[in-house]
């Protein structure tokens, strides 16, 4: 199977709900949301976009991802190039603690070790956005 088809199953199995099919392609020590120093979202405790190491955190993102509720997530192209596979997704998406609604085109990057397992994905997001949705009734004094 190449890296292409392992990103589309993966997607596949997250419109399932489909978790440990997710997990079962990470490598054990899955890098997932590293930043050198952090990303804006990071800094501003967005629980969906922080970094995690192991199938285990991984798994505890999938449970922050509850709190949003997606009306759109639709992979639109798939890009690959040997251990490298980036991933365009349309997002339509509300957090369900402030109801706050945002709209993007996300990019997803993922890399893969020698056994095709995942060892390493990033979200490249407007963090402005997320932050935002996060944090709407801390800002307005709610």
């Amino acid at each position: 199977m190449s890296n292409q088809e392992t990103v589309q199953q993966i997607y596949a199995a997250f419109g399932r709900g489909d978790v440990p099919a997710i997990l079962d392609r990470l490598a054990p020590e899955v890098r997932w949301d590293h930043w050198p120093d952090g990303s804006g979202a990071q800094r501003h405790g967005v629980p969906w976009l922080e970094a995690r190491t192991g199938p285990d955190e991984v798994g505890a993102f999938f449970r922050t991802v509850a709190a949003l509720e997606f009306h759109r997530f639709e992979p639109t192209a798939l890009i690959g190039d040997g251990d490298r596979v980036a991933a365009l997704i349309d997002v339509d998406v509300s957090v369900r603690a402030t109801g706050e609604r945002f709209r993007d085109v996300e990019l997803h990057l993922w890399s893969f070790d020698s056994d095709g397992r995942v060892a390493e994905f990033r979200h490249f997001v407007d963090t402005a956005k997320h932050v935002e949705a996060h944090a709407a009734r801390a800002l307005s004094g709610a």
